[in-house]
């Protein structure tokens, strides 16, 4: 089985909606047996809260089910060990969580964005641009060449390591 932690700043936003649009993804290809995932922060800022409201609305209303109890929670440096993949939604996490993890001997912190092709800088998903509106994230997440890369790929380690 293969161990999968989305990690944004807070996990409100980016790395939970990351963790339960994969665990659909996963599901509608029969795959969920394939995957352990979670999402956790590399802040300490929103510990304890849930998933921003608009994102909320947004799974709802693309039909994306999540766990409407899931709290933000920081990322440790046990969690290193504990995941095969930690996937950054931005550079400043992949440098955050090295801080935090001390460093990546194992070359197990990836960038998001790496899977669609983007440079090795990345850009944020949604951050950067967000005005409150996730309507389309979703659907796009779930067509987009980004998914399906990111799905044969992790597809392709499982297989391979296991």
């Amino acid at each position: 089985m293969q161990k999968i932690l989305f990690i944004c700043h807070g996990n409100i936003c980016r790395s939970p909606m990351a963790e339960f649009i994969f665990k659909a993804l996963a599901r509608a290809k029969g795959l969920e047996g394939e995957y352990y995932v979670e999402s956790a922060a590399v802040s300490r800022e929103e510990i304890g809260n849930h998933i921003y409201p608009p994102a909320r609305r947004c799974l709802n209303q693309h039909g994306v089910p999540f766990d409407a109890d899931k709290t933000a929670r920081q990322v440790t440096k046990a969690d290193y060990e504990r995941f095969d993949r930690l996937v950054c939604m931005d550079s400043s996490n992949v440098r955050r969580l090295r801080d935090i993890v001390g460093g990546d001997a194992q070359k197990k912190i990836h960038l998001l964005m790496s899977y669609a092709g983007v440079g090795r800088r990345g850009r944020p998903v949604v951050y950067r641009r967000f005005r409150g509106n996730f309507s389309g994230l979703p659907h796009r997440l779930r067509s987009h060449p980004l998914a399906e890369r990111l799905g044969r790929y992790l597809v392709g380690k499982t297989k391979k390591d296991d």
